[in-house]
């Protein structure tokens, strides 16, 4: 399950006098209903798919969440929970990648 919220950053540049441009990103919180696990991270083309950068946290009832903040899009990743990726998540789109598995995909408006 994923939620986004609406978040606006405005890029910062030197006064040259061009208008600023604007850079909306939004956090997007992922999550996974895993009561065993004992750790889980996210990993995606936004990371450089570390396996470690991103752990997410365990809340109540087993459900893991990691909010990120991305650009408007179509972002792959995929959970990666106690040294294992997670192979299937039941109303997520996936797309085949180059080594023969799926990836998930969200996509940022």
């Amino acid at each position: 399950m994923i939620k986004q919220k609406n978040k606006k950053i405005e890029s910062k540049r030197k006064s040259t006098g061009k208008k600023k441009e604007k850079s909306i990103e939004k956090t997007v919180e992922f999550t996974l209903r895993a009561p065993e696990a004992g750790k889980v991270f996210l990993a995606g083309e936004f990371n450089g798919w570390d396996t470690q950068s991103l752990p997410m946290k365990k809340s109540k009832g087993g459900i893991w969440k990691a909010k990120v903040k991305l650009s408007p899009g179509r972002h792959e990743y995929k959970l990666f929970a106690d040294d294992a990726w997670v192979e299937s998540l039941p109303g997520v789109e996936q797309v085949s990648n180059l080594l023969g598995t799926k990836n998930f995909i969200v996509w940022v408006k």
